[in-house]
């Protein structure tokens, strides 16, 4: 926090008026549900967006990132337009227009940001730089918005102004997450209940095993799948594929007949909604190990059936399990990005040392492998 406050002054040579954090997160099972009105399961890392923030009476924003070679950018608020901006000033710049497009008196600001968020590894950066802004503002300008109003409009500013098709999943972690828990959102009402979590007190361990292959969710092949389950859900006659039972599915798939591709999008997102309450049910019931092949099924419904998965986060699921690992899974947009693995504490050096092993055989980059602790929501630091 120190350092952002220091960079902060020595950019605009005054004090911020404050500074905030802001994590991103890893999804513990409901992958491309969100979109779908379905449920999801994330919880928030202790890597997190940190901004320093003051406020601008004069219409201008002026933009910084410790992380991204380059001086101020300055942009006017009056200028501000959808799809405009093809860098990283998109997605703090889209969380001012969405807030002015609802209406509210934003008049400018002055921005120093620091992340830990590993950039393109399904780990949510994006919606952590956005929620941070969002944070800030609401708090510098007064404006009283709850929480997950909060992940709405950044959720806009992502759709509209970046251009990329996200659900709210992403958005609503980093803005409420608790530590300790895992949050299980219903994304059609946003109702949320905090899950405790706390494998370490069971003596197990989440990894985090991040691939280091780059995905990009506007390049296209996220909003493909998006599509492809809004026309799934129109072949069906329901608002969304939420509304699709699990104890309806064979009779749903019967529906789409020879459909292929609408077959296999509908499955996924009905069995990863009833793979999300089983998830639940477990915890509560402190059945925690038994949610390994709950993930491990989730893993080989993503790879076979939305088909976004990659060689790298395969070999990650499936070395794992070779080591003992409980479950494996990729988890986030796909395409690369990061997998989880469950792993009895004992385990960990060992499944580590077989995937960098794996990976090196197999003449990839190393990965980066760390422990996910679920950690505390967006806050304001100082």
């Amino acid at each position: 926090m120190e350092q952002v406050q220091r960079g902060f002054v020595e950019l605009y040579g005054t004090e911020p008026e404050g500074v905030w954090s802001a994590p991103g997160r890893v999804n513990l099972i409901g992958e491309h549900t969100d979109y779908n009105d379905g449920f999801v399961m994330p919880f928030a890392l202790p890597h997190t967006a940190v901004a320093a923030v003051s406020r601008r009476a004069d219409g201008v924003l002026r933009l910084h990132s410790a992380d991204v070679e380059g001086g101020v950018v300055e942009l006017r608020l009056d200028d501000l337009a959808p799809e405009s901006d093809r860098n990283w000033t998109a997605y703090p710049a889209g969380v001012v227009w969405a807030l002015r497009e609802a209406g509210h008196p934003v008049t400018g600001a002055d921005v120093h940001l620091a992340s830990t968020v590993p950039s393109g590894a399904g780990l949510s950066s994006s919606a952590a730089l956005e929620v941070v802004i969002a944070l800030a503002l609401n708090d510098l300008y007064e404006l009283g918005l709850p929480r997950w109003q909060l992940a709405r409009l950044c959720q806009r500013a992502e759709n509209v102004y970046v251009g990329a098709p996200t659900g709210i999943m992403d958005q609503t972690a980093s803005a409420c997450c608790e530590e300790g828990h895992a949050l299980f959102l219903d994304t059609r009402d946003l109702s949320q209940k905090q899950i405790p979590f706390d494998l370490a007190a069971e003596g197990m361990r989440l990894l985090v095993v991040d691939t280091r292959v780059k995905h990009a969710h506007s390049d296209g092949e996220y909003g493909k799948r998006r599509a492809g389950c809004e026309r799934g859900a129109a072949l069906l006659g329901v608002d969304a594929l939420r509304d699709v039972p699990y104890d309806g599915l064979d009779d749903a798939l019967a529906q789409l007949g020879d459909d292929e591709e609408a077959v296999r999008l509908v499955r996924h997102v009905v069995t990863e909604d009833e793979r999300v309450e089983q998830t639940v049910a477990l915890l509560e019931s402190g059945e925690t190990r038994a949610i390994g092949p709950v993930l491990v099924a989730g893993h080989a419904s993503l790879r076979d059936d939305f088909r976004i998965s990659c060689p790298e986060l395969d070999l990650v699921v499936d070395t794992a399990l070779a080591s003992g690992a409980l479950g494996a899974r990729m988890t986030g947009g796909g395409f690369g990005g990061s997998a989880i693995v469950l792993a009895e504490a004992a385990d960990v050096d060992t499944i580590t040392k077989a995937v960098e092993e794996a990976f090196a055989a197999g003449g990839y980059t190393a990965p980066r492998v760390f422990e996910a602790v679920p950690a505390a929501g967006a806050r304001r630091l100082s």
